[in-house]
């Protein structure tokens, strides 16, 4: 259903913080042809704290408009209120995505079973399938692989976007999870290795400015093409580390904005990146050649 790189694309705003959605239908188009093979709205990359119910449902008919089948549309519905994200379900099922991103409820740190009930009530409230996504490093909490392989067996949970980037975490997923659930990779870094060991593909920060690269990635990763992901690899790893010298999406909006797709504009508590890293986050991108 879903798989291969799936960019947790980032959303554009002019300088004075409102989205800019023309932009955001340059992005769409970008991305299209440039293979990238499914799109994640409103998720951690796309400032999701900080856009309202309203912008959301308008980059979402926007995206549905532009790509018109062209790739799945997941869109992210999850809040720390159980309540709030079963209505946030609801409304966006009916929206025409594809698919829900649903991370953990963060900060009331819930327990493993609070954790099982609360996608539960998710899955049964949405009418398309619920991805579930574990960020402990941003969440405070830890989906264990215990309770992903009970929630795998409810009908409405399509798979996990697993962001640990522990390769053995996700190969004991794999095999303790039913095949029709979907282990994804929330981890540039270590994508290929899961989808190595049988993850289905990657929603990606690194696919924001290197596309292409990252479908290649997969693909090459998929079919166990070892030479041609060494090469890949090469090509992406220091772009993995320089996206993350500050918090995400601050060094994904700035390179974009270097490369002519976006304008500069992020929201607060966001910063603009520090102009400290601005000389090697431009080499970074020449070398990987997505910036001339």
């Amino acid at each position: 259903m879903f798989g291969g790189s799936m960019v947790a694309v980032v959303t554009p705003m002019t300088a004075d913080g409102e989205i800019d959605f023309h932009a955001w239908e340059r992005l769409l188009q970008f991305h299209a042809q440039e293979g990238t093979d499914a799109l994640v709205v409103g998720g951690t990359t796309g400032e999701s704290p900080t856009i309202t119910t309203g912008e959301l449902g308008e980059l979402v008919r926007r995206a549905l408009g532009v790509l018109r089948g062209r790739m799945p549309i997941i869109v992210g519905a999850g809040t720390n209120s159980t309540a709030r994200t079963v209505e946030r379900a609801r409304e966006l099922s009916s929206a025409g995505v594809d698919g829900l991103l649903v991370v953990t409820p963060y900060y009331n740190k819930p327990t493993q079973e609070g954790l099982y009930q609360h996608f539960r009530a998710v899955a049964e409230a949405a009418s398309v399938p619920v991805i579930a996504y574990n960020v402990p490093a941003r969440t405070g909490i830890d989906l264990l692989p215990e309770t992903v392989m009970r929630l795998a067996r409810l009908p409405g949970m399509a798979g996990l976007k697993e962001a640990t980037g522990d390769v053995e975490r996700g190969r004991k997923l794999v095999a303790g999870c039913p095949s029709t659930f979907e282990i994804l990779s929330g981890d540039d870094a270590t994508a290929h290795e899961l989808v190595a060991v049988g993850a289905r593909g990657v929603i990606s920060v690194t696919a924001n400015v290197a596309p292409r690269l990252m479908h290649e990635l997969c693909a090459a990763a998929a079919k166990g093409e070892a030479a041609r992901v060494a090469a890949l690899d090469g090509r992406l790893r220091e772009l993995h580390r320089v996206l993350f010298v500050e918090s995400s999406p601050i060094p994904t909006k700035w390179a974009l904005a270097e490369m002519g797709l976006i304008g500069p504009g992020i929201r607060l508590p966001l910063t603009p990146l520090a102009s400290r890293y601005h000389e090697e986050v431009r080499a970074v991108l020449r070398k990987a050649e997505v910036l001339n």
